[in-house]
């Protein structure tokens, strides 16, 4: 589909995609990686997308093994050189694993979960450090930035997403949103707007990655944008509520 909309349109556009979770059929281990896997889940996504190249390769296994890392970036610094990916990066929470790939020429960037609840001052660190985008995901958690859920949804037994309200610390977690539902929405803002406003309040290299489904929640959250970072008072009064939820 991306491929498709992207036809005749590529100019100006960079493109990102993972590898490394999806298991291999009539594998020994499903989950292994190595030159010539990563090879052939590169060459299909090229081919699914119609494209000669990829912009941003990411890893996407975040507990993928220390030791086993430097062969795979040689993978991956092989693929640049043939021209299948200009630049590569990881999906992980783990900064020793970010700092590790980190030394790779076409490292570039770091995907990692980051939100008003889901801090991460390390990683962040780090990106500033070494130059590394800071890809958020999750920026939005799963709705709760949203205001779709309260202590009083109702979800069908058959939803995973039933059991959320099973835990004390979820529902502690909604309540805290909706007391900071003031703050995130000052300005102007929509409560998404102004949780895509605390992650850039937390850096200037980070890129928050929501999700959408359907054109008027893209509208949202591309306007968020002519709002900015939220103001520091207000990332302060937020901080401190969330710190004592």
């Amino acid at each position: 589909m991306l491929g498709e909309a992207l036809r005749g349109r590529r100019a100006g556009v960079v493109v990102v995609t993972k590898f490394g979770e999806d298991p291999i059929p009539d594998q020994e281990d499903p989950l292994a990686l190595d030159a010539r896997v990563v090879g052939r889940k590169c060459e299909a996504s090229l081919r699914r997308l119609g494209f000669e190249c990829i912009d941003l390769y990411l890893l996407h296994r975040r507990d993928y093994a220390l030791e086993q890392a430097p062969a795979l970036m040689q993978a991956l610094k092989d693929l640049v050189r043939a021209g299948k990916i200009r630049y590569y990066g990881w999906s992980t929470d783990d900064v020793e694993r970010a700092r590790l790939f980190a030394r790779g020429e076409h490292c570039i960037a770091i995907e990692h979960r980051l939100n008003v609840f889901n801090d991460n001052a390390a990683m962040l660190d780090l990106c500033r450090e070494q130059d590394l985008a800071s890809l958020n995901r999750v920026p939005l958690l799963m709705g709760v930035l949203t205001g779709r859920w309260s202590s009083e949804t109702k979800l069908e037994e058959s939803d995973p997403r039933a059991q959320w309200f099973e835990h004390e610390g979820f529902l502690k977690v909604l309540a805290c949103a909706q007391e900071i539902e003031p703050y995130l929405a000052r300005d102007g803002r929509s409560c998404v707007q102004g949780a895509l406003g605390w992650i850039w309040a937390r850096s200037p290299l980070t890129i928050p990655l929501p999700g959408f489904r359907n054109m008027e929640q893209m509208q949202e959250l591309a306007q968020a944008r002519q709002f900015g970072p939220l103001p520091l008072e207000v990332m302060q009064a937020i901080a401190e509520r969330v710190k004592s939820a």
